[in-house]
């Protein structure tokens, strides 16, 4: 082995781990997708590599795609030890929320549903400027069809507002007073985005069987909110089935969409959205930029 190798490599370890957590949304696994990527490189005849980044680029997104398609069929342990010979720092909850700043939050989300061959053709190429050519082979697609996974893609991470341009702006400056006020626990800032006949509903999976489906009033709800939630420190603006709403989601992943109805510039209601199965069914996408929010 070339003993500068593990130097020529550690020069591209944060390029391919910024690549390997957009791909797959976790740092633990994102690490072990780099470690794969050394063990790969250790084991080549680099004397045939001819362009190292790429190299490394095509084997990392490979080895983030084979964890794609395998990730349904087996329970998800993202704190388990790395490989004893990959050269790798433990990932820490620092590096990950760094990280999840760096690439968005609401993009996270929205990228956890695209198919993994969707992911990696968007995350290539519009996220790192690949060219359709050299993708193909990762996804084993020719480029002009790895051109439509990726348009395809992008499509969904973009989605269409169902309401015009003026009213989105105009929720999404709501949903940012109630995001703010729900953080600090201001209740008096809470009761003035709320209608006086506010209604918050529940499913089981989000409040747990302590609390009621359903709750009334700005009063009722507003104590709710302080109390509970801080969470959202945890939650990006994005759209649900075509209007603004919050997804929380720790560490980039979704646990909750908050699903609103509006009555001017006040919540006159929203759905707190937690069950698998309903999240699964919901349209999620990027919030458009529609100015100041």
């Amino acid at each position: 082995m070339d003993p500068e190798l593990g130097q020529r490599f550690d020069r591209h370890r944060d390029q391919l781990r910024g690549v390997a957590y957009r791909m797959l949304g976790s740092l633990a696994e994102a690490d072990d997708a780099v470690q794969e990527t050394w063990l790969r490189l250790a084991a080549a005849d680099t004397g045939r590599i001819d362009n190292l980044p790429a190299w490394l680029t095509t084997v990392v997104s490979r080895v983030c795609l084979d964890q794609l398609r395998t990730r349904r069929t087996r329970r998800e342990d993202l704190t388990g030890p790395p490989p004893a010979d990959a050269p790798a720092p433990d990932p820490t909850p620092e590096d990950e929320a760094v990280l999840v700043d760096s690439v968005g939050r609401a993009l996270l989300v929205v990228m956890s549903r695209l198919t993994p061959d969707e992911r990696i053709a968007f995350v290539l190429h519009d996220l790192f400027a690949v060219a359709f050519d050299d993708i193909a082979p990762v996804v084993d697609r020719t480029p002009a069809t790895t051109k439509k996974l990726a348009s395809r893609a992008r499509g969904k991470v973009r989605g269409h507002p169902d309401i015009p341009a003026t009213e989105l702006a105009r929720h999404r400056r709501t949903i940012e007073r109630f995001r703010t006020a729900a953080r600090t626990g201001d209740l008096d800032a809470v009761l003035e985005v709320l209608s006086p006949t506010v209604i918050r509903r529940a499913d089981r999976s989000a409040i747990g069987p302590a609390r009621p489906a359903e709750a009334h009033g700005a009063t009722t709800v507003a104590g709710e909110i302080a109390t509970f939630g801080r969470t959202t420190r945890f939650a990006t603006p994005l759209l649900v089935d075509g209007t603004p709403g919050l997804a929380i989601a720790p560490h980039g992943r979704l646990r909750l969409i908050v699903r609103f109805a509006f009555d001017a510039d006040r919540i006159a209601g929203y759905d707190l959205i937690a069950d698998p199965t309903h999240l699964r069914r919901l349209r999620l996408a990027m919030l458009p930029e529609t100015g100041p929010a």
